[in-house]
């Protein structure tokens, strides 16, 4: 995952972005013909989407559980993340799942898309390697206006409790 970075870090991003949560859900364990491909399709795309900055794509996350996987992903803008959904290995992958899948319930796949604007958005990341937003912009200490929650959204509060210094 990443070297672990001792102390409180937050994250800057430059302008607005988009955040997309995709993923997959085995329903039927026994239909490994059915399953087995659509994890498989991921790989490819994940590594297209490192290899081509210019499709807008940042940075993503896994997650497993028993069930299936999540994939947390940074986009530069929604335009860019649809224009790649209808093209090129995904599409392909799309066409392929609809014709060998379908709507027959043994796998189910889901998205969910959260374009957000400057300044609406926080995030705090403790003794963590470059996680999440903390990976996909600019990873900072967490101290004066990046100190606690309300400040990162532009507000004015005191911690609730002391915060431990970073270490040097």
């Amino acid at each position: 995952m990443g070297k672990v970075i001792s102390g409180r870090y937050s994250a800057q991003m430059e302008d607005s972005f988009v955040v997309f949560v995709i993923g997959m859900r085995i329903n039927r364990w026994f239909a490994l013909h059915k399953w087995i491909p659509v994890v498989k399709a991921m790989g490819p795309m994940i590594k297209e989407l490192y290899q081509n900055p210019e499709h807008g794509f940042i940075s993503t996350e896994f997650f497993w559980n028993w069930r299936g996987i999540t994939l947390l992903q940074y986009w530069r803008s929604y335009e860019q993340l649809e224009k790649y959904a209808r093209g090129g290995i995904h599409l392909k992958a799309w066409i392929k799942f609809n014709k060998s899948i379908g709507t027959d319930g043994t796998v189910g796949i889901y998205h969910e898309t959260y374009m957000i604007q400057p300044g609406q958005y926080e995030c705090i990341y403790g003794n963590m390697p470059k996680f999440g937003l903390g990976k996909a912009g600019r990873h900072i200490p967490a101290v004066g206006r990046m100190e606690t929650s309300k400040r990162r959204l532009g507000g004015e509060n005191d911690p609730a409790v002391p915060t431990p210094n970073n270490p040097k």
